[in-house]
């Protein structure tokens, strides 16, 4: 092979994976290299080399402690959620029964708004005075809700807003994994009498490890990461109870102005997310 033939395929990939550097693996250089550095928003000479003291000083943080207590409940509920609603959602969509179309066609919705204005929306659908959803209750008689001005609704509600954003998503990436299942397998399967159970347990999941593997780390790095519903719509509250931990970083670095401080508060999330995901992809790797 030419040296010309070899160079090519580079030469395509060399933006993305120019872009993938500038925008991926180069914050994270600066982030670990910040984290050993405190005053990291002066830009006047105040920068100090600390070594692991912003580390240290993270475990002896409450609130970075209570903060990584509520990224680690919210997690815990909202990624298996997603990923058993999202898969029973693509099993339904993908029957041939009358309207169905229109119904994937209305589920694309949520996916084509951002995540930004979805939750701006769902803030005023959901506000505790004159919020849509509070006048439909009132209207059947029943009581006004505080919703994400409560202590034990915020997070709930937060876990319904980012599911119904997630969920169609995470049912679309099931979607294309079941219509590649061969029909004649599964109809095999119906010939030698398994029941529906039998063949989605035994046939269906085993065929959609792979998806289910891509789902599953995909909707535990988004939120793991997840920042625009607390941003926008909570602000951590009330007390704490949406403070999720890439918020708590973000707060940390640009509201009381400690650079040094956030950048640990991220590595640590990161190094949480790396193992994750490598313990999802161990559990969920596919069988030779």
């Amino acid at each position: 092979m030419a040296r010309s033939e070899r160079l090519a395929p580079w030469l395509f990939l060399a933006p993305a994976l120019l872009l993938l550097l500038v925008w991926r693996y180069f914050p994270i250089v600066w982030g670990l290299r910040e984290s050993f550095y405190t005053n990291a928003l002066s830009f006047s000479g105040g920068r100090e080399f600390v070594g692991l003291d912003n580390f240290r000083w993270l475990l002896d943080d409450p609130t970075f402690w209570k903060s990584l207590e509520v990224t680690m409940i919210f997690n815990v509920i909202v990624n298996p959620l997603q990923t058993i609603l999202a898969f029973f959602l693509a099993l339904f969509i993908n029957r041939s029964i009358r309207g169905i179309g229109a119904f994937r066609t209305i589920l694309l919705l949520p996916i084509a708004i951002s995540i930004n204005i979805s939750a701006l929306a769902w803030g005023l659908a959901l506000n505790a005075e004159y919020g849509l959803v509070n006048g439909m209750l009132e209207a059947v008689g029943l009581e006004r809700q505080l919703f994400l001005r409560s202590v034990d609704q915020a997070m709930p509600t937060m876990i319904g807003i980012v599911s119904w954003i997630g969920v169609p998503l995470w049912a679309l990436f099931f979607l294309a994994g079941l219509q590649n299942i061969p029909a004649d397998v599964i109809e095999a399967a119906r010939l030698d009498g398994a029941t529906r159970f039998q063949t989605l347990y035994q046939i269906v999941l085993p065929l959609m490890r792979r998806v289910l593997a891509f789902v599953l780390v995909s909707t535990t790095v988004a939120n793991l990461t997840l920042f625009a519903p607390p941003y926008l719509l909570t602000r951590g509250g009330p007390q704490e109870s949406t403070n999720l931990l890439l918020y708590e970083a973000w707060q940390r670095g640009f509201v009381y102005s400690d650079l040094g401080a956030s950048a640990a508060m991220t590595m640590v999330l990161l190094a949480i997310t790396v193992v994750v995901v490598v313990i999802e992809f161990a559990f969920l790797r596919p069988a030779d």
